[in-house]
């Protein structure tokens, strides 16, 4: 199952959302564009999975993007958004995407990461070492841990033409 076709490589795409949405926002006061990230990507190879990572829907406005997600062609995996009693809030999928892109590396030629989370390098490393995949890394630049830009095959930036 490692190649799509004989000049297109089976990718993998798995969004980090929460870490997208505050990273564009604090870098630029706007939205990522997920189609044109789906678009960028399906320039390098055949989109065979796609998973987007989120909290439940809260209001009508995240039912409506998680819609959006889905049309695009992403598989939305979400968990209860969490709020602590001292007012922290906790809703990332770290653990719950390691898994995925650990489970997908055994079949998948390209992974494309779109976070800035440092802790995600190890995984990196792993799965170039050991699967000997193309592992992209999509981050806003100045957010974006220089350990998982290190560790990526390659680091494309988000950056205003990736932007609503």
């Amino acid at each position: 199952m490692r190649a799509a076709s004989a000049n297109m490589t089976a990718t993998a795409i798995f969004v980090d959302v929460q870490n997208v949405y505050y990273t564009t926002r604090d870098a630029y006061a706007r939205q990522f564009n997920y189609r044109r990230l789906w678009e960028a990507v399906a320039e390098g190879g055949t989109i065979v999975a796609a998973n987007a990572y989120a909290t439940e829907p809260q209001d009508a406005n995240q039912e409506r993007f998680q819609k959006a997600l889905r049309h695009i062609g992403f598989k939305v995996r979400t968990k209860p958004y969490i709020q602590r009693s001292d007012g922290s809030a906790k809703g990332d999928w770290d653990v719950g995407i390691t898994i995925d892109v650990l489970e997908a590396a055994r079949e998948i030629e390209r992974i494309v990461l779109v976070s800035g989370d440092g802790d995600f390098d190890l995984l990196l490393h792993k799965i170039i070492d050991d699967y000997r995949v193309i592992a992209e890394v999509y981050g806003v630049p100045r957010l974006t841990a220089k350990s998982l830009v290190d560790a990526a095959t390659s680091f494309r930036s988000i950056d205003e033409s990736m932007l609503l």
